[in-house]
């Protein structure tokens, strides 16, 4: 089953994407982090979430570029978080996808998708605010919402966290609080 979660900034998307995770209980979970550690707040955040999700039984692997090249063979379920991350990387890091960037997460997706018998994709909405920005990011948000466009057409289930209130755009919730 491929899921999409995606929200705004707070809404709880990456809390509901995690609890999702465990109600398909399918072990082991394995955690797919993207956020770069720029600086030392970054380590500590990394590391203060690492320490949450190892309560959870959450195996975490970091991937910053190149999310076909990973090994997850033998998980039962994987959370990737989050695309505006790795959209960000493959965009800007060394070795990452660059122009190429959509295409290069796409067939990481499906890569780790054959893989695991869940994948629960998060990302985030950030297409609302009505502010023009510069051509840069503006081709940033466009990559990122091909991206969603993609992981939206091929998911079982999208689900967009408002407040902390799931809204299902596709497929249906109960399907996956009951499966194990």
């Amino acid at each position: 089953m491929l899921i999409l979660v995606t929200g705004g900034s707070g809404s709880g998307k990456s809390e509901f994407a995690e609890g999702l995770v465990l109600q398909l209980r399918t072990k082991p979970y394995l955690y797919i982090a993207t956020m770069y550690p720029f600086d030392e707040e970054c380590h500590r955040r990394i590391a203060r979430h690492r320490a949450m999700r190892r309560e959870k039984e959450f195996d975490t692997l970091e991937c910053y570029t190149g999310l076909k090249n990973i090994h997850a063979e033998g998980y039962g379920t994987a959370l990737l978080e989050c695309m505006s991350n790795l959209t960000a990387n493959e965009m800007y890091q060394e070795g990452g996808a660059k122009e190429r960037c959509v295409e290069e997460i796409l067939e990481g997706i499906c890569a780790v998708q054959k893989q695991c018998g869940h994948l629960v994709v998060v990302s985030n909405e950030i297409f609302s605010d009505g502010i023009r920005y510069d051509p840069e990011t503006q081709r940033y948000q466009r990559y990122l919402g091909q991206i969603n466009q993609k992981i939206a057409e091929k998911a079982d289930l999208v689900v967009e966290v408002v407040y902390s209130i799931p809204v299902v755009h596709k497929g249906n919730l109960e399907k996956v609080k009951w499966t194990g």
